[in-house]
C-alpha cells in the first residue's frame, strides 16, 4: 500500500477517511439492543421487474444473480460463500424475492419463507461477513418490506415473530450506522430504508418526521439541482427512484407529511432519467450505467408530470443532449466526480452516443454484470468510450495498488481539471464545442472536441482537435503520442467498409460515416447487454498530433 501513497498522493486522504469510516460504523453496530419484534404494516411497492421463472430456477438449484450463474447440486444456498461478490451481493439483497410474489402462490410463500429460515440460521458472525454492508443490508430490508405479504402469507407465528425481529435489528443497524456508510448511493440507500422502516412500522411514528428529514438532507447533498446524482451515473437515478417513489406513495397513503425536500428532489430527478433516454428506451452508457432495465425506467418515468421534449444540458452534472428530427446525441462534457463517489466512474470525458429512428447507433461499452476478469477496469477506461485517446491511455487515472482498489472499490483519479463548453443551438441546427486537459500532464496537449447536429438530425458533423498545452517540455516533444479516435457501434447494427466510408446499417435506418483519414474497422466489446457481453464493431481513425491534429468527420444518414 506504501507504493500506492507514494504514485497517487490524493489516496492518501481518501484512504484516511475509509478509515475512520469504517472504524465509526463498527463502533455504533457494537452498540446492540434487544431484538424485539415489531408489527408491520403493508410494505412498499416494488416496480422492478418480476419473473416466476426465476423463483421456479430456485427450486431445482440453478441461481442467476449478478452475471454469474451457480448450480448448488442440492447444497445449501447460504452455505455458498466462496462465489463471486456480486453474485453473494445480489444473494443476500433479497432482491430475488419479487419473482416470488410474482408467482402468488402457496408454494412460493413456502419457499420464500424456507429460504429467509435459512438465512436466520446462519451463525451471526458468518451472516455478517459476506452480508453486512449498508447497501446490501438496505436492499435486504427494503425487499423484506416490499414482499412481506408473500413472506407471510401462511406463516405460523413462531416465524412471524422471527421474521419481524430480524427485520426491526437490520433497521436499528442502519439507523445507527446510515451516516457512516460509504458516500453515494449506500448511504442513500440506508437513509431510504431507515425512513421506509420508520413507516411500515406503526410502533415508530413518532420517528417517520425525523427520519424523512434526515433523508431529504442526504437527497438534497447528493441530488445536482439539475436532477442528476454526484456519482454522474444516469443508472444511479433508477436505482434511488425504484425506492424513493414507493416510500412517497406511502406516506401520502398514510397522511404522513412528504418534506418539501423529498419532493424537490424527485421533481429534479424524473426530467433528469429522461435527459438520459434514448428513443428505445435505453439509458446512455455514461459513469457506470449498465445493462438497461427499460421496464423499470418506462414504469418510472409514469411518473414525470414534466411536459415538453427532456432537458437540452444538465450544467452542474456535466451533459450535453442535442436532439434533431428522428436523432439524439448524449455527451458527456463534465468534470469526473469526486474520488469518493468515484468507484464506478468512468474516464469517458467528451465520449458521445447517437441514435436514430429508436436505433442506438455509436454507443460507450458500457459497464458488465460480471465484475471478474479485469472487465470492469477494462469498461472503465478511455478506449472503452467513443472519444480520443492518445496512446491509449486515459484521460482519468486509475490507482496503480490493487490493495488500494480492494479497500476503497477503485477511485477515479481526475485528470481533466476543466472542461471549457459553449453551444448554439441556431436555424441551422445545434453545435457543441468542449474541450479537456486530462492529457496535458501526460502529454502536453488539451483535446476539443465539436459537433453539430443538423436541424432535420440528417447529418452529425464532428471535429477532433489536439492543442499544445503551455510549457511542453521537450521530453514531452521527443515522443510524440498517437493518436486513435473511436466510435464504438452498437451490437444490433451491421458495419462494413465501402471505399473510403463505413456503412452502418441498423433496420431500416442507414447511415455513413466518412472522416479525413481513412477510417478502420476494429473488433470491440459491449458490456451493457441484458444477456452478458456481445462482440461487436468501433470504427477508428488515426490522428498525427505534428502533423495532422485537426479531424474532421460526418455521419449521416443514408
Amino acid at each position: 500500500m506504501t507504493t500506492g501513497f507514494v504514485d497517487e498522493p490524493r489516496l492518501a486522504g481518501l484512504m484516511l477517511r475509509e478509515t475512520a469510516r469504517r472504524a465509526m460504523a463498527g463502533l455504533r453496530a457494537l452498540v446492540r439492543m434487544p431484538a424485539t419484534a415489531e408489527p408491520l404494516m403493508a410494505g412498499p411497492r416494488d416496480y422492478r421487474r418480476a419473473d416466476a421463472s426465476v423463483a421456479r430456477a430456485f427450486y431445482v438449484g440453478h441461481i442467476a444473480l449478478g452475471g454469474h450463474v451457480v448450480e448448488l447440486h442440492g447444497r445449501p444456498l447460504f452455505q455458498n460463500s466462496d462465489e463471486p461478490a456480486n453474485w453473494l451481493a445480489e444473494l443476500h439483497s433479497f432482491a430475488w424475492l419479487r419473482h416470488f410474489s410474482q408467482s402468488g402462490d402457496a408454494l412460493s410463500s413456502e419457499h420464500a419463507r424456507a429460504l429467509i429460515a435459512d438465512w436466520l440460521a446462519l451463525p451471526r458472525r458468518r451472516r455478517a461477513r459476506v452480508s453486512r454492508d449498508h447497501e446490501t443490508t438496505a436492499r435486504r430490508a427494503i425487499s423484506w418490506m416490499s414482499h412481506a405479504p408473500v413472506i407471510l402469507s401462511g406463516a405460523d407465528s413462531a416465524f412471524s415473530r422471527r421474521f419481524s425481529q430480524a427485520l426491526a435489528a437490520e433497521l436499528r443497524w442502519l439507523r445507527r450506522t446510515a451516516r457512516s456508510a460509504p458516500d453515494g448511493l449506500p448511504r442513500l440507500r440506508a437513509a431510504i430504508a431507515v425512513a421506509l422502516g420508520a413507516v411500515c412500522q406503526p410502533e415508530r411514528r413518532a420517528s417517520v418526521r425525523q427520519a424523512t428529514a434526515r433523508l431529504a438532507e442526504e437527497l438534497d447533498r447528493q441530488i445536482h439541482p439539475d436532477g442528476g446524482h454526484v456519482s454522474r451515473n444516469p443508472g444511479v437515478l433508477v436505482a434511488i427512484l425504484a425506492d424513493l417513489l414507493p416510500l412517497v406513495q406511502l406516506l401520502q397513503a398514510r397522511n404522513q407529511i412528504v418534506p418539501r425536500g423529498v419532493f424537490s428532489a424527485l421533481d429534479r430527478m424524473l426530467p433528469a432519467l429522461r435527459f438520459f433516454r434514448h428513443a428505445d428506451g435505453a439509458l446512455a452508457l455514461f459513469n457506470g450505467a449498465g445493462a438497461p432495465d427499460n421496464h423499470l425506467v418506462a414504469a418510472i418515468l409514469r411518473h414525470d408530470e414534466s411536459l415538453g421534449e427532456p432537458l437540452s444540458q444538465m450544467r452542474q452534472t456535466g451533459y450535453q443532449r442535442l436532439a434533431a428530427g428522428r436523432s439524439v446525441l448524449l455527451a458527456d462534457t463534465g468534470l469526473p466526480p469526486e474520488p469518493g463517489v468515484s468507484s464506478e466512474a468512468h474516464a469517458g470525458t467528451l465520449s458521445f452516443e447517437f441514435s436514430s429512428a429508436g436505433r442506438r447507433l455509436i454507443v460507450n461499452c458500457g459497464a458488465p454484470q460480471r465484475l471478474d476478469g479485469g472487465w470492469r477496469r477494462l469498461s472503465r477506461t478511455t478506449a472503452a468510450h467513443s472519444t480520443l485517446t492518445l496512446n491509449d491511455h486515459s484521460s482519468s487515472r486509475f490507482s496503480r495498488s490493487e490493495a488500494l482498489d480492494r479497500f476503497l472499490g477503485g477511485p477515479l483519479l481526475p485528470g481533466p481539471t476543466r472542461v471549457p463548453l459553449t453551444r448554439d443551438d441556431g436555424t441551422h441546427g445545434q453545435t457543441l464545442v468542449a474541450a479537456h486537459d486530462g492529457y496535458r500532464a501526460a502529454f502536453g496537449f488539451v483535446h476539443e472536441r465539436q459537433m453539430t447536429l443538423s436541424e432535420g438530425g440528417t447529418v452529425l458533423d464532428g471535429v477532433d482537435r489536439l492543442f499544445p498545452s503551455a510549457g511542453r517540455g521537450a521530453k514531452l516533444e521527443a515522443q510524440e503520442p498517437i493518436g486513435l479516435v473511436r466510435f464504438h457501434v452498437h451490437p444490433d447494427v451491421r458495419v462494413e467498409r465501402i471505399g473510403e466510408a463505413v456503412r452502418l446499417a441498423a433496420g431500416e435506418e442507414v447511415w455513413w460515416f466518412t472522416a479525413d483519414t481513412t477510417p478502420e474497422i476494429e473488433d470491440s466489446i459491449f458490456f451493457a447487454d441484458a444477456g452478458g457481453m456481445r462482440r461487436t464493431r468501433q470504427i477508428t481513425v488515426a490522428l498525427d498530433c505534428l502533423e495532422q491534429p485537426e479531424l474532421a468527420w460526418r455521419l449521416e444518414r443514408g
